[in-house]
């Protein structure tokens, strides 16, 4: 579904050269829910953004579903995101000024659908994170939980195969963060695909796989077990490379 090679990232300025990420080969295979974990800085949102296409590495490739997106033209690499992938943010990132209603149908509004089809959409998504009856309400009205549900059901309106979630529960408590949980494994459950950043070892756990970063290294790559989930496609293939480096610091 992803498929990240000698991926390198370089950030430059007239006096620094900082390096984000380094010789990273990741191979995201359908179906697989598949969590991100390291220290702060250590490159996993740039790694999310280039598997998002919101910025392109400086040198390696990448691929969706089979398809190298080198050669694409800003154009083409916004249609490729508006089709396959769903963004979640820990910060939300709703507009204050539209009901819940409107900021979930956004993603559509760059689509050919007509307004009945949007709404449709919009409402259904909102049916399946259990705010239905949020529709008319304003950001401002809702708690840290709510809105990252409207932040979800923006991320599926329009069906992705592929959700990234960049630390989807960092700002919520306990109780919520698994509550958002749950409902991530659902959409995994019903054929999504899923890579989410997050800090807390616990959400990590729940994931079928845990890639590990340490200053824009890859260290590990390690399947986890105990996850319920008979049925994925990904669990009939042949299973995704599981390494741990002798040098493996200690996150």
């Amino acid at each position: 579904m992803i498929t990240l090679q000698n991926i390198e990232k370089v950030y430059r300025t007239s006096s620094i050269e900082t390096l984000a990420l380094n010789n990273i080969n990741i191979n995201i295979r359908k179906g697989e829910f598949v969590s991100i974990m390291g220290p702060s800085g250590c490159g996993k949102s740039t790694l999310l953004n280039i598997m998002g296409l919101l910025d392109e590495p400086s040198k390696g490739s990448v691929a969706i579903a089979g398809q190298p997106v080198k050669s694409y033209r800003d154009k083409e690499l916004a249609a490729l995101r508006n089709q396959k992938i769903g963004f979640i943010f820990q910060s939300f990132h709703l507009i204050n000024d539209l009901s819940v209603l409107d900021n979930v149908e956004i993603p559509l509004l760059y689509r050919p659908a007509n307004g009945k089809s949007r709404l449709d959409h919009a409402k259904e998504a909102l049916e399946k994170v259990g705010l239905s009856n949020r529709m008319k309400h304003f950001p401002r009205q809702l708690s840290g939980g709510q809105k990252q549900r409207v932040a979800i059901a923006r991320a599926i309106v329009g069906n992705p195969e592929i959700i990234l979630a960049d630390e989807p529960t960092g700002n919520l408590d306990s109780a919520m963060g698994n509550e958002i949980m749950s409902i991530l494994q659902s959409l995994n459950d019903d054929g999504a695909t899923i890579i989410m950043v997050t800090h807390d070892e616990s959400m990590a756990k729940k994931t079928h796989r845990l890639i590990r970063l340490f200053d824009g290294t890859q260290v590990g790559d390690s399947l986890l077990q105990g996850v319920a989930g008979a049925g994925r496609e990904w669990q009939g293939a042949s299973m995704p490379s599981v390494q741990t480096l002798p040098s493996t610091p200690k996150l």
